[in-house]
């Protein structure tokens, strides 16, 4: 019978706020509850690596989510110092070109390197949204498009909504790392957020990691919001063990 995963491996708590000190006081409220953070541009561009070192001293796994966008030389030097800075998981954007994504799989490479993730459509776009951009396709056959992408350029880690998680798993298979953020558990607002999921439904559909960030970092106590939707993960697990 296969083993079931440590629930706190597939989940990240989104540190969405403006500063360390509001980061800091939230994670203390947290505790153990979690074993994942995620940093990204809004935190990390106000408190920088002194609060990524802070937070893995104290015990914690860093997703540093930057959405690397640029150049190829420029993202291949902004994996450098993100494994300087001791983070785990680092997101990339797909739709910086194959290129692009290969010099950042390329600095990667090393040990020590965080493990890369493409970012494929923004779960805030829907089918309206791309096609101001230009792309005419539906969302769910961009997020194919540019994982495949993503993926021949050495990338396996891809960030998607549970509304393709499904699809993404079947073409890609058991190696890729799936994250999805836009996950709402039961009872809770969307936000901005289109493309969106409960836990449960997410970790069934073959997510291997899920982002929550307002339904935890906004709850009267995020300790125990963290555990319920823990709870949830391990339940979607334990089915999907079941079936296996």
């Amino acid at each position: 019978m296969a083993s079931l995963p440590d629930p706190r491996e597939q989940l990240a708590v989104a540190l969405d706020l403006p500063d360390g000190r509001a980061a800091l006081k939230l994670v203390n409220r947290l505790g153990d509850a979690c074993l994942w953070l995620k940093v990204g541009m809004e935190l990390y561009y106000a408190a920088g690596n002194a609060l990524v070192a802070e937070l893995r001293n104290r015990g914690y796994k860093i997703f540093l989510d930057l959405k690397l966008h640029d150049i190829p030389n420029t993202v291949a030097g902004g994996v450098r110092s993100a494994s300087h800075a001791g983070a785990q998981l680092l997101t990339v954007h797909a739709g910086g070109g194959g290129r692009m994504l290969e010099a950042a799989a390329n600095a990667a490479g090393p040990p020590g390197a965080p493990r890369l993730l493409a970012v494929t459509v923004l779960t805030s776009m829907d089918a309206r949204e791309l096609e101001a951009v230009g792309v005419f396709d539906p969302p769910a056959e961009q997020v194919l498009r540019l994982a495949r992408l993503a993926f021949s350029s050495g990338i396996r880690g891809m960030v998607c909504s549970a509304e393709e998680v499904n699809v993404l798993r079947k073409e890609l298979g058991p190696e890729a790392f799936l994250v999805v953020p836009g996950i709402r558990p039961a009872g809770t607002t969307a936000g901005d957020q289109r493309r969106i999921a409960t836990p449960y439904d997410a970790i069934s559909a073959g997510a291997s990691m899920l982002v929550v960030g307002r339904p935890i970092t906004m709850a009267a106590d995020p300790a125990a919001a963290t555990r319920e939707i823990l709870a949830e993960i391990a339940h979607a697990g334990a089915v999907l063990v079941d079936r296996a």
